[in-house]
């Protein structure tokens, strides 16, 4: 009963004049990349994951993660912070296993946070759950031989 009452106070309300809205722009708007952007990228398809990951000559560490994982929230920043710190020795490409399900089933992701380090096409290393950034800094270096 309260609700019903609650939707027709609502419904009974005036529609509100919106305020005036600038004209369009004509220019485009600048944009600029931080590090952080430039080192770190979200996979869009497999194909763009063949081009950007497995053909990529640079280490790529590949972050399978979904939206609704609680330590994929936690990990997803540290890694990328960590990436960023490598500047540009390794890249890292995010996959959200529920956008690209083929994707998390070729590389036999069974949970997420995973984590892969790929080189030259190939899984070099792997680890699945929350690291601190200690245990990342030294994926990374693993992964890229300093």
């Amino acid at each position: 009963m309260a609700q019903r009452l609650a939707l027709r106070q609502l419904l009974s309300l005036a529609p509100r004049a919106l305020p005036p809205q600038a004209p369009a722009a004509r220019h485009s708007r600048a944009f600029s990349a931080s590090a952080n952007c430039k080192s770190t990228f979200n996979v869009q398809d497999g194909s763009d994951f063949q081009d950007r990951v497995v053909n990529n000559p640079k280490p790529v560490v590949v972050d399978f993660h979904a939206q609704w994982c609680g330590p994929c929230k936690i990990l997803g920043p540290r890694l990328e912070k960590m990436v960023a710190k490598q500047e540009g020795k390794v890249l890292m490409a995010k996959v959200d296993i529920d956008d690209h399900t083929d994707l998390a089933i070729e590389y036999e992701v069974s949970a997420v946070p995973t984590v892969l380090a790929m080189k030259n096409g190939d899984v070099v290393d792997k680890f699945v759950g929350i690291k601190d950034e200690d245990q990342l800094e030294a994926f990374l270096k693993k992964l890229i031989g300093a």
